[in-house]
């Protein structure tokens, strides 16, 4: 299978590495970027659509049939957001493509980016983790073919990329000493997107990969 993928959040550390990944990727045969601010990249797999409503994709629906796969990476952190603003972000986008892209491609493949403590009852105490899990659960029974919802903790950044966090930045000599004495709390963002494009060709057990769930799938 040769996949088609829509990528969002391609401007931020973790689009851009699935990105990296997809235009790398023997499997994969195109890639449509949707975001509000160009990439200023060319590639002969790319094709970019600037849109400025994230709220309301109906404007360029004809532009978004035909594909098998969504890598939806875009998010933003809860730290000094109140719970509409932050809910607005992270569920009410997701869900606005994701409706869309279901009723155009529902044998396509969503990837959703969440995070690890996700709580997937959506009654915990911590907000963002409620509104996390309220994403993924939407998501996840919306009916496409297949979904997931991908829980990364520690991220090691891929070397090169322009879009990576400042943190991640400073940390990164300390990454693979960290990935040793704790291997349940990291991954590469390699893996992370080989695991995207691996849940297209291959499929998983789970619907819900945690860390160690990522690094198996991007090996398989």
């Amino acid at each position: 299978m040769k996949i088609k993928a829509i990528i969002t959040g391609a401007t931020g550390m973790v689009g851009e590495g699935v990105l990296y990944e997809c235009l790398n990727h023997p499997d994969v045969e195109s890639v449509l970027v949707v975001n509000r601010r160009t990439i200023n990249m060319d590639h002969t797999k790319l094709k970019e659509i600037i849109h400025n409503d994230f709220y309301d994709f109906r404007s360029i629906e004809d532009q978004l049939k035909g594909y098998n796969a969504c890598f939806f990476c875009l998010g933003t952190t809860s730290v000094g957001k109140k719970k509409e603003v932050y809910k607005k972000i992270t569920f009410d986008i997701t869900k606005a493509l994701a409706d869309v892209l279901f009723k155009l491609n529902p044998d396509a493949t969503f990837c959703y980016i969440s995070g690890s403590g996700t709580d997937s009852s959506e009654k915990g105490k911590l907000m963002w983790a409620r509104v996390k899990g309220r994403t993924e659960n939407y998501i996840l029974n919306l009916g496409f073919r297949q979904a997931f919802a991908f829980r990364p903790a520690i991220i090691q950044p891929t070397k090169g990329l322009k879009n990576t966090l400042t943190p991640y930045k400073i940390l990164s000599p300390f990454l693979p000493l960290v990935r040793t004495i704790f291997p349940k709390y990291i991954c590469s963002l390699k893996e992370i997107g080989i695991a995207m494009i691996n849940s297209v060709t291959k499929g998983y057990d789970k619907n819900v990969l945690e860390v160690e769930d990522i690094k198996i799938l991007a090996h398989k």
